[in-house]
């Protein structure tokens, strides 16, 4: 089926808030995306939307074909058909009518897999299609080609007639040109580079940690054996904030020491692009069933003598081989991180353990945070002050995330159990005990000190609660406020 409205909208309104002086050149496309009829379909009059490729060589030139039917000098391009996104069908497109595949292509890092352009165009009737004039909304995607040496070209003999290499200032589309001549002075040159980051997380002992993905459409490399990471954003000052930040949204509390780069290699897009990819190395020696994991299936520490006997990423094994034989293993793993697993019976689930501060002021209201819209977990929701339990006590974790969230001291010796949930979000979702402290007396007034996480500190009262706000922490304070002390959800 062809890309969703809503893939469609979004990617238009993001090109919008880039480029707000193109606001009312567009207006027509969000009229065209508000309407019922599918704006991908050339049957869909007077506007639709259609898609090209601007393919950027070594030297900064651009590729453009003969178009029969018109008799300009294009882009490749052309309508939507049944393709997963706006990109996939510049992707298609592209190798349809040059010959060019996906894997002779990267993306830029200027653009990434954004449009460089969204252009507004008027076609002339065709009698021979029996179409009468009508209007393009043409979303353009920048690439370079993956390697030094151009590839072959294979013309479609039906539509197209010529190629073309022109430099980006003879570029025929105006606004096409305007972009690659200001992105030019801020670098791009036809070179293709890493646009991703991963890391390779070992223990110092032989051990390193793999991520199980969902096996999922849609998920790059599904249901194997893979390194943590992940595509760089707009946004993101390098690729090491790319693979942190990457790293915070699947495992929060995953804090990985010492990373350096260690090597770059070569991976394949869910749309068959080249992505050359930044390979961090890092240590950690924690247990993974402890991190709260929000994508994928499962984290978990592997040996060499393991590594035949799993379904990796592609160069996976090579990679964590090579890193081994130059980084031979000290000694074998010390107790304090050996895995945990003969440490609980048979068929024992184990939990992630959450703690949360109920803490009222002199009216009775109660502190409660908004969430960062981008936040991993409960984007744009009323919460808790809340945390994980590290290698650590409840009470000591509550007092630390206290200070760290909020910067309000609260002592161990006046905190009291009031209410535990028991927690299950969804049938595959590892359990959770949440266990809400009151804190009868605390030092400070609660400030935004991780603005990655909470974007503001209220008291509420708990007859009048936010609206949205966490369902588990509305069902605690209920719970509070008629003395029980014990409520399951999800089971």
């Amino acid at each position: 089926m062809p890309p969703t409205r809503s893939h469609i909208r979004a990617t238009a309104e993001a090109y919008r808030a880039r480029h707000p002086h193109e606001r009312e050149a567009l207006a027509g496309l969000l009229a065209l995306l508000d309407g019922t009829d599918d704006p991908c379909n050339r049957a869909t009059l007077p506007d639709h939307v259609t898609c090209s490729a601007v393919v950027i060589n070594r030297d900064r030139h651009v590729l453009h074909i003969g178009h029969k039917a018109s008799g300009k000098l294009l882009a490749p391009g052309g309508h939507v058909e049944d393709d997963r996104t706006l990109l996939a069908a510049a992707l298609r497109e592209v190798c349809e009518e040059t010959g060019i595949l996906p894997g002779d292509l990267c993306l830029t890092p200027q653009f990434l897999g954004d449009p460089i352009d969204i252009d507004a165009h008027d076609i002339d009737d065709n009698p021979a299609k029996d179409e009468p004039s009508h209007r393009h909304f043409d979303f353009r995607f920048a690439f370079y080609l993956a390697t030094e040496q151009p590839p072959l070209l294979a013309l479609q003999d039906e539509e197209v007639c010529g190629a073309q290499w022109l430099p980006l200032a003879d570029v025929r589309s105006p606004s096409l040109r305007a972009k690659l001549l200001d992105a030019e002075v801020a670098g791009l040159n036809g070179r293709s580079e890493p646009v991703n980051a991963s890391v390779l997380i070992h223990d110092g002992h032989g051990r390193y940690l793999l991520h199980l993905r969902d096996q999922r459409d849609g998920i790059w490399e599904p249901g194997v054996f893979a390194l943590m990471g992940g595509g760089r954003e707009r946004g993101d000052r390098s690729l090491e904030t790319t693979l942190l930040r990457e790293l915070a949204e699947e495992a929060p509390g995953l804090n990985v020491a010492d990373l350096t780069p260690y090597a770059t290699e070569e991976a394949t897009s869910v749309d068959g692009l080249a992505v050359p990819i930044q390979v961090y190395a890092g240590r950690w020696n924690g247990v993974p069933d402890t991190v709260d994991l929000q994508e994928g299936v499962l984290l978990r520490w592997f040996t060499l003598d393991m590594l035949d006997r799993l379904r990796l990423s592609p160069g996976t094994g090579d990679l964590i081989r090579r890193h081994a034989a130059q980084h031979p293993a000290k000694s074998s793993p010390p107790d304090s991180v050996r895995p945990l697993r003969h440490e609980a019976p048979e068929g024992t689930e184990l939990h992630v353990v959450g703690v949360h501060l109920y803490l009222e002021d002199e009216h009775g209201r109660i502190l409660l945070g908004l969430r960062h819209p981008d936040s991993a977990y409960a984007g744009n929701r009323w919460h808790f002050l809340a945390g994980h339990c590290e290698r650590e006590g409840a009470i000591s974790c509550l007092v630390r995330e206290a200070r760290e969230e909020a910067g309000l001291i609260i002592e161990p010796s006046d905190v009291e159990l009031v209410h535990l949930v028991h927690l299950v979000d969804s049938p595959g979702a590892r359990p959770r005990i949440q266990l809400v402290f009151r804190a009868r007396r605390f030092e400070g007034a609660a400030q935004v000190r991780e603005v990655d996480k909470c974007v503001a500190w209220r008291w509420w009262s708990p007859q009048n609660l936010p609206d949205p706000i966490v369902r588990y922490t509305r069902a605690a304070i209920e719970g509070i406020q008629a003395g029980r002390l014990y409520t399951e959800m999800g089971w």
